[in-house]
């Protein structure tokens, strides 16, 4: 194990990776953390992805003897079943009687009271690695938090599964919203532990207090690895094709295009029932227990069914996938109405839905990005805690 100094922020990272080896992640490191939380209060921000092996990283903190004293839930909730833009409220966890509480909705950042007598915080969620995926923004408020009351911040990192490639237009500060929170490209290309540095590193939080962050990064890791999740993140996000698809394909969640929610395939499919080929369908329906009611929900939609493309994904070139917005905008009937208020926000500007609407191809719109890319691409190196891919 190496441990260096990073701008005042302690790192204890890998050895040269032998690449033939399994990911260890940060959480399964307890070797390194589990010293530092002794006799601490400690809260967690975790989900149902943050496992040790097969133990929950809370039930393990517990065993070991360190005193948990709250959990805090993203967007989800603690156990990941609750659909996108589902309430979720304050409660208990049933095996622990640990106290939940929830950080999406109006309380996204943590209170000074949520975090009284509180010594660490540790945050070990999943991420997918896209801009709008709001496991970010959670950590960004939390980090925010720890820093006005001066608790110390500790990242547990995991890898990325589209951590092999940097695409997308960088968002343009007018469009900060919970989905997109700092000046950042649709697919970022850095692991959680990279990104809470960056935004450390960068001062992008809204507060003059230091953050006293630690990290604890991964063995065997490095961002040419195409990396398949164990525990899926989401309820819509239910396998690794679905995760491969996601940045290119949330897009059309500003648009009038459904992308399979409400089916055995989210994130895997596209359509509308007004689209002109017929060769493949899918109808939507509101999931038993969910209070979300699916775009087109019991409609027949028509479109395409990405599961081939998305198997193959480790032969594909890592880079957004434009081609299929392009074609719905194309195709479809009622171009006036084809994007929603959604769509700026999701894209992080204005200008891509200009582009689209005057016909650019996916190659002069691509070109349009460059110059921001480049320069995010210089701030992101900065930050890499792994070796990057070519």
């Amino acid at each position: 194990m190496k441990k260096i100094y990073f701008a005042g922020i302690i790192l204890f990272l890998f050895s040269v990776p032998s690449y033939s080896q399994s990911i260890r992640t940060g959480a399964e490191r307890t070797e390194v953390y589990f010293r530092w939380l002794k006799n601490k209060n400690v809260a967690v921000v975790a989900n149902q992805t943050s496992l040790i092996q097969k133990t929950h990283l809370v039930d393990s903190l517990l065993n070991a003897g360190i005193k948990v004293k709250k959990i805090f839930c993203p967007e989800h909730g603690f156990r990941g079943e609750a659909q996108e833009g589902e309430k979720v409220n304050n409660s208990k966890d049933k095996r622990t009687g640990l106290p939940l509480i929830s950080l999406y909705g109006k309380h996204k950042k943590p209170s000074s009271d949520d975090l009284e007598d509180i010594d660490a915080v540790v945050f070990d969620l999943q991420d997918v690695g896209t801009r709008f995926y709001t496991y970010t923004s959670t950590m960004s408020y939390v980090m925010e938090a720890c820093a006005e009351n001066k608790i110390t911040f500790i990242v547990l990192d995991r890898p990325n599964p589209n951590g092999f490639y940097v695409d997308g237009p960088v968002m343009e500060t007018a469009f900060v919203s919970f989905v997109g929170l700092f000046p950042v490209p649709i697919v970022h290309g850095l692991t959680v532990a990279e990104y809470a540095l960056m935004i450390n590193g960068e001062k992008w939080l809204k507060t003059k207090h230091r953050l006293k962050l630690k990290v604890v990064g991964m063995e065997n890791y490095n961002h040419s690895i195409r990396y398949s999740l164990p525990v899926m993140p989401s309820p819509n996000l239910p396998n690794a094709n679905a995760v491969f698809l996601y940045p290119s394909l949330c897009l059309f969640e500003g648009t009038v295009v459904s992308v399979g929610r409400g089916t055995d395939k989210p994130f895997q499919i596209f359509g509308h029932p007004d689209y002109p080929e017929h060769d493949f369908s899918f109808t939507p329906h509101q999931k038993p227990g969910s209070s979300i009611i699916p775009s087109f929900n019991k409609k027949t939609c028509y479109g395409i069914d990405l599961t081939i493309y998305a198997e193959n994904h480790r032969y594909t070139e890592g880079k957004l996938n434009l081609e299929w917005l392009l074609l719905m905008y194309k195709k479809l009937p009622d171009a006036k109405n084809f994007f929603n208020d959604y769509f700026d926000t999701l894209a992080g500007n204005h200008t891509l839905q200009q582009q689209i609407k005057e016909g650019l191809s996916e190659e002069k719109i691509r070109e349009s990005w460059q110059q921001d890319l480049n320069k995010y691409k210089k701030i992101r190196k900065k930050y890499l805690l792994y070796p990057d891919f070519e």
